[in-house]
């Protein structure tokens, strides 16, 4: 697979990703969600974390929550160019398809949930109990570097009243599957399954491209 080919890849991704996110923002309030389906929902939510929301100040007493965010927005940033360089080198080395369709879903993946990080806190304005505006003459809601990512895809596969016998969770709502993410996070867990499952395909060099 060619240099090309996986670069109208990564477009097309980014292109579903950023439009998606820029619709959800700009005609939603935070937490606001709609039924798509019984099992699928569109539901608004920010996180300006690592995966499941997690923070980096999460983990240390002595970093507070700005710092490390700005920490782990420039840590994207750096690790996006080795992704490109890898991806660079699979192709030039001739890689198999299925390590080169992988890291370019990695790579636009996280280049999508970069773009949100670095620029999102200039280009709207809050989305708490208002719908955010694009480029608002007031500002954005932050700088740069301190965007929050734009999550709605939310799938409540199952979602059930657990019995007042099961231990430690009885009587408490149970939710499968609870997380939120986005078009962005699905290419990054593809690019890595297919790398897990299909390891010995996508590190075995082929000839044709």
């Amino acid at each position: 697979m060619s240099l090309k080919k996986s670069f109208f890849l990564i477009v097309v991704i980014l292109l579903i990703d950023q439009v998606s996110k820029v619709y959800v923002k700009t005609h939603f309030m935070l937490h606001e969600s709609v039924a798509i389906f019984s099992w699928f929902k569109i539901y608004f939510i920010e996180n300006d974390g690592m995966a499941w929301g997690t923070k980096l100040s999460d983990f240390t007493t002595f970093i507070s929550d700005r710092s490390a965010k700005v920490i782990l927005t420039l840590f994207r940033v750096v690790a996006i160019f080795g992704i490109g360089y890898w991806l660079y080198d699979a192709t030039k080395k001739q890689g198999s398809k299925i390590l080169i369709i992988a890291i370019a879903l990695i790579f636009a993946g996280a280049l999508g949930n970069i773009i949100d990080s670095v620029f999102y806190g200039v280009l709207f304005d809050d989305s708490i109990s208002q719908v955010a505006t694009f480029l608002p003459e007031t500002g954005g809601y932050d700088t740069l570097l301190y965007g929050r990512v734009v999550d709605m895809l939310y799938f409540p596969l199952i979602e059930v009243d657990l019995p007042q016998w099961v231990p430690f969770y009885g009587g408490k709502r149970f939710n499968f599957f609870e997380p939120v993410f986005n078009v962005a996070d699905m290419a990054i867990s593809t690019g890595f399954i297919m790398l897990i499952v299909f390891n010995k395909k996508a590190f075995s060099k082929r000839t044709d491209i």
